[in-house]
């Protein structure tokens, strides 16, 4: 009774506003960002039946407010400026708000787990390159931050705990770097403000990113909520997380390096579905935004759910473009990096990644060939922004730009062994190195190391089994291989076994 009594005022909270007093969602604060070139989504709260004006540069429109006091107006879309100010008024019994220094520009919405959480300051034990000189150099009028607290909620959130900011050296410090660096590129690109939201908690599975709705609604989706509950078991989540973390540490220590500290550890909430969708997702998406940009995948890498991401992965981008409603904006992702992770499968991640590829306007940058073996937080968080801004000028900007890595097509027979065809191949190139990554395997699935040749732009794979039926490269933790092409871009872990009864099978 208690539990159900405490769960009618959390919504009660959080879909009406606590006092009759005109108010707006703390996404429309000083220095924010509007999405440009759209319908200008402006909405609040008030009175019942209010009549409230919302106007925005040589725009005013009038509004009322429901029987729940919710208000929505829209304004036509602009162009590219600002600064400018936003005037919602309520009249004398609502009162007027005014928000400062608002620009018209980009909005991208950076979120995922602690490889996009990782700040310009770093974590204890894992600096990020040039970190000094990264944050002495911050202050840029074109970027503007906002960076959401850690939360999570049993039920969808309608505001947030955060404000926009300018960029300075210390709004900078605990902004997400590779958020930062990308907004960075972008504004200088495309001459225009834009704003970031860094909306990230390390440590967290994806599914705890999705919605109810499509958990509830997706079959596809069961799976991956199943293994979920045979991987807790009788512990919780933080209990095996910790575990984890011990068994990354014993490989590290184990091969002459020294483990990092740990600076997250999400607690239990944290962990369940769609509890971070509720708090640090829903409360947006009635905002205009240009994409998203996201880095996650290392925490369903464990065996028992690694299997699933594909469905989960491709399923949490559905879900958000379905309730942003705001069309297949553009969903660009970092592939997971190259870490040596004990009882973990991080290359069916990179491959579950890489098979999401198949939604319309999504882009993935691979990240194997910076990453850093003994730190599941590499440092180089540059090139991995820079690569996602150069895939942001394709499929957000419409330029004619090189931007995808070497992507497995198909694979044909040949003598002895398979060839195997890419896209976005041209120029390939092993740099003059030994060709390695490569493993060939018969219809049992049992992978050997292969021997591999470049002949065009593809790739011959033989080796020692009598019936050569599968290829996959790149797929330990730790990845042996890096072959590019012209555009300098590391080929993607593949394998080129097809799906079964829903997702990947494997011996």
């Amino acid at each position: 009774m208690k539990l159900l009594l405490y769960t009618a005022l959390l919504v009660a909270t959080a879909a009406s506003p606590a006092a009759a007093q005109l108010k707006l969602p703390r996404l429309f604060s000083d220095h924010g960002v509007l999405q440009r070139d759209r319908p200008l989504h402006v909405w609040g709260w008030a009175r019942a039946d209010a009549n409230v004006a919302v106007s925005l540069h040589n725009q005013r429109v009038m509004t009322v407010a429901d029987r729940l006091g919710r208000w929505d107006a829209w304004l036509k879309p602009e162009a590219a400026g600002g600064p400018y100010v936003l005037v919602v008024d309520g009249g004398t019994a609502e009162g007027k708000v005014q928000v400062q220094d608002v620009m018209l520009g980009d909005v991208w919405f950076a979120s995922g787990q602690s490889n996009m959480e990782f700040p310009l300051k770093g974590f204890d034990g894992a600096p990020l390159k040039n970190a000094a000189a990264e944050i002495a150099a911050a202050t840029n009028p074109h970027v503007r931050l906002l960076r959401i607290e850690h939360k999570s909620s049993p039920i969808p959130l309608r505001d947030i705990d955060a404000n926009w900011t300018t960029t300075t050296p210390a709004t900078a410090t605990d902004f997400s770097a590779i958020g930062y660096f990308f907004a960075r590129e972008i504004a200088a690109r495309e001459h225009v403000t834009v704003g970031i939201i860094d909306s990230t908690w390390g440590g967290t599975p994806a599914d705890s990113w999705v919605s109810t709705d499509a958990l509830a609604s997706d079959a596809a989706l069961a799976p991956a909520i199943d293994a979920r509950a045979r991987f807790q078991q009788d512990q919780t989540d933080a209990d095996l997380a910790t575990i984890a973390e011990a068994r990354e540490d014993a490989a590290i220590v184990a091969s002459g390096g020294k483990p990092p500290p740990h600076p997250w550890h999400p607690p239990e909430d944290a962990y369940r579905p769609s509890s971070l969708y509720n708090a640090m997702v829903a409360p947006f998406t009635d905002y205009g935004i240009k994409g998203v940009i996201w880095y996650q995948g290392e925490t369903n890498s464990n065996v028992a759910r690694a299997p699933y991401y594909a469905d989960l992965f491709r399923g949490l981008i559905t879900d958000w473009r379905h309730n942003f409603a705001q069309g297949a904006f553009p969903f660009l992702f970092a592939q997971i990096s190259s870490f040596n992770s004990p009882e973990e499968e991080w290359g069916l991640v990179r491959d579950a990644q890489r098979r999401a590829l198949v939604l319309t306007d999504t882009a993935m940058v691979v990240t194997t060939d910076v990453g850093d073996p003994g730190n599941v937080h590499p440092a180089d968080k540059q090139t991995v922004a820079a690569r996602l801004a150069v895939a942001a000028r394709s499929v957000a900007y419409g330029e004619r730009v090189a931007y995808q890595s070497p992507l497995f097509r198909q694979a044909s027979g040949e003598p002895g062994g398979k060839r195997i065809w890419f896209d976005h191949a041209e120029g390939l190139t092993s740099r003059g190195a030994a060709i390695v990554g490569f493993e060939i395997a018969g219809p049992d699935r049992k992978f050997v190391p292969a021997t591999a040749r470049i002949d065009g732009e593809s790739v011959v794979v033989t080796g020692t089994v009598s019936k050569p039926s599968y290829v996959r490269y790149n797929w330990s933790n730790v990845v042996p291989g890096s072959l590019y092409n012209a555009a300098g871009l590391p080929m993607s872990t593949f394998t080129s076994e097809e799906r079964i009864r829903g997702h990947l099978t494997y011996p």
